[in-house]
């Protein structure tokens, strides 16, 4: 499979809050402050220190931690609600520091549509309006959006409410109308911070598997903000973990769970149902001889939990994996009995993770 190119890059990008940032970036690049220690020596806050990740075309990147570790503050920086401390964000290779004001909200409209978590609909419009407002910001006319308006309010699950308003909807309805509108952009790249947040589980499951279908079909580039550890895994092509604005792990998911790099990993992913998460994939022997005797076929992208359920208990057990029609690898069930076993939680007890 041919590696996919980068479509955005953060190098080393930081974001101090306070009345003189440019002096108290240079304690933390000269005296290694973090956040706790610079907010007692100079009252600025270290919202985002050093970032650095690159966001795949086509991927769903999902930048998480929880409440205060700066991933709803990186995302704004994306298409530049907030400018940096210091910094450099590129796409396609292009600066977007370097933009006017006019290039700015030129890149918001066609290059980077955004879904919020409070939904920010315009109560005064129609769900067909509030579509097809990229459209219409640009310039264009009702009549030539208005179809491609109704044909992804169609995709969503709204066809039949075009004509009503904002305030008639349920939460669930008015995020539709939402994540409808970003498509409707007919922009590259979406951003979603904690777009589903606000909603009730069993209607973000919905919209996390809606928004599953539909990625699977149109390949945008997804940058996507949660706190929730059970929605990153889920959504994610590339996770980036964050706590006190710095990257703690960054890699594909299954590796992360896989082998956690630092404590707090530990401690974030120890409560995590590893059978639904992990992925025949992640664990599978591809060396193994496929034309094993009585071994039952599985998909590469199977969850173990699937796995589990086809084995009945036998520990003997043995799978050819699956991938396209082609045999790919072998899977043994003392292979799956030991991916279940999580590392052990760290001696700091931070155990909780967002929920």
């Amino acid at each position: 499979m041919a590696e996919k190119r980068t479509i955005l890059e953060i190098k080393h990008l930081y974001k101090i809050f306070g009345d003189d940032p440019r002096a108290a970036l240079e304690r933390v690049r000269n005296e290694g402050l973090g956040r706790a220690e610079l907010m007692e020596q100079t009252n600025h806050v270290l919202a985002l220190s050093d970032i650095t990740t690159d966001v795949r075309e086509g991927d769903i990147t999902v930048m998480m931690g929880l409440s205060g570790s700066g991933k709803s503050t990186l995302i704004r920086h994306l298409n530049r609600l907030i400018e940096p401390t210091a910094g450099e964000i590129l796409l396609d290779g292009e600066d977007v520091l370097s933009l006017s004001h006019e290039q700015t909200r030129r890149m918001r409209r066609e290059r980077m549509s955004m879904v919020f978590q409070n939904f920010a609909l315009l109560p005064h419009r129609t769900v067909l309006d509030n579509a097809g407002m990229a459209a219409a910001t640009r310039g264009d006319k009702r009549a030539d959006y208005e179809k491609d308006s109704r044909e992804w309010l169609d995709r969503v699950g709204l066809g039949g409410n075009a004509d009503q308003y904002p305030h008639e909807l349920s939460g669930g309805m008015q995020q539709r109308v939402g994540l409808a509108r970003a498509l409707a952009s007919d922009a590259p790249i979406m951003l979603m911070d904690e777009a589903f947040s606000a909603l009730d589980p069993l209607i973000r499951t919905d919209m996390q598997d809606l928004l599953l279908e539909l990625q699977e079909e149109l390949k945008k580039t997804v940058v996507f903000i949660s706190h929730d550890l059970d929605e990153a895994l889920k959504l994610a092509d590339h996770l980036v973990i964050l706590k006190d604005g710095y990257v703690v792990q960054q890699g594909e998911p299954q590796k992360i769970l896989l082998e956690p790099e630092d404590d707090y990993i530990v401690d974030f992913i120890s409560d995590i149902n590893r059978a639904r998460v992990l992925r025949v994939r992640s664990v599978m022997n591809e060396s193994g001889d496929p034309a094993t005797a009585n071994a039952v076929e599985v998909d590469h992208d199977d969850t173990l939990e699937s796995v589990l359920a086809k084995s009945e208990g036998a520990m003997e057990a043995r799978f050819v994996v699956i991938r396209d029609g082609a045999a790919v690898g072998t899977l043994d069930m003392p292979e799956v009995v030991k991916a279940l076993v999580p590392a052990e939680a760290s001696e700091s007890g931070m155990r909780t993770h967002a929920t």
